[in-house]
């Protein structure tokens, strides 16, 4: 068996089993098989020196790639506007089982991903991760590149009698580069134990107000499950993001969680730990040792 074959076999088997999780429910390792396998086609798609495929099969791949990263986003936030279902995705299988002899028209009108990173996660953590920003980083050379607009905010459920709803607001961020930070945002999950997770993901607006070692949000988030209904063991996390012009792709910078006894109506302020953001909360090192930290406001809202 050539080495291609055992290439497109290997593809077909991850792409079977990102879609065998997605159809289990569990989204987490659908999302992590679905954004590796687009970045191992981007990767042989951008490949100048790759032979095996003709130009019509590596733009396919690429559009198989970008189908990917769709069904990944649409799990990811489920107030996305172009909702890309499984039963879309399984249509792509023959395409990549047989991408040699399947020569039927691509279902989807959809463009292969230009050339820009697509990191698999916790491969950004392998990356410079400190560079410094300088001025010449800053504005100008960051308009050419695509990037999501965050913003995922979702509304106050209905309340339950006897049921207890909570608000975060996420008032700032304690960081000693703040100020160099591009188009900050945050993202906050609710996850179990096993860092499955228990509600959609949300994201802030970027934050606009920097000043010093703080970075502004003064966002309020609206848990997405009365406490109540919260298994025991679950935790909120809270990961900082922000984008890299020079590696072209936005990264955690650092992350925080609260577990459910921290729970309790007032400020808080908890510790900010070095990513890749452990959901499974295993393998914890602070960030710093300087006193620098998240800060929220807990509203607890009660029928």
């Amino acid at each position: 068996m050539s080495d291609v074959t055992k290439t497109v076999q290997k593809w077909h088997a991850s792409f079977k089993k990102g879609t065998d999780f997605d159809s289990w429910g569990q989204l987490v390792e659908a999302i992590d098989e679905y954004q590796i396998l687009a970045r191992q086609l981007q990767k042989e798609v951008q490949s100048s020196n790759s032979h095996d495929f003709t130009e019509e099969q590596k733009k396919t791949l690429g559009k198989v790639a970008t189908c990917l990263e769709m069904r990944s986003a649409s799990l990811q936030c489920t107030q996305s506007q172009e909702d890309f279902k499984l039963e879309d995705l399984k249509k792509l299988e023959p395409f990549i089982k047989n991408i040699f002899t399947y020569n039927k028209d691509f279902p989807f009108d959809v463009q292969p991903v230009p050339l820009r990173k697509i990191l698999a996660p916790g491969e950004e953590e392998n990356l410079d991760v400190e560079e410094e920003f300088d001025a010449a980083t800053g504005a100008g050379s960051t308009q050419s590149f695509p990037r999501g607009v965050p913003g995922t905010l979702l509304p106050r459920l209905p309340s339950e009698p006897g049921m207890t709803l909570l608000t975060l607001k996420i008032e700032k961020i304690g960081l000693k580069d703040a100020g160099q930070c591009i188009d900050p945002y945050m993202t906050i999950s609710v996850k179990d134990l096993n860092g499955v997770d228990l509600n959609p993901v949300q994201d802030t607006p970027v934050a606009t107000q920097k000043e010093d070692t703080y970075i502004h949000f003064c966002v309020d988030v609206e848990i997405q499950k009365h406490l109540e209904k919260l298994p025991k063991g679950a935790a909120i996390f809270f990961e900082f993001k922000h984008y890299k012009p020079k590696k072209r792709f936005t990264s955690t910078k650092c992350f925080a969680f609260m577990e459910m006894d921290e729970i309790k109506p007032g400020p808080i302020v908890i510790e900010l730990y070095k990513k890749p953001t452990d959901f499974k909360r295993k393998k914890l090192n602070l960030l710093t040792k300087k006193p620098l930290y998240l800060h929220l406001h807990q509203t607890l809202h009660k029928d």
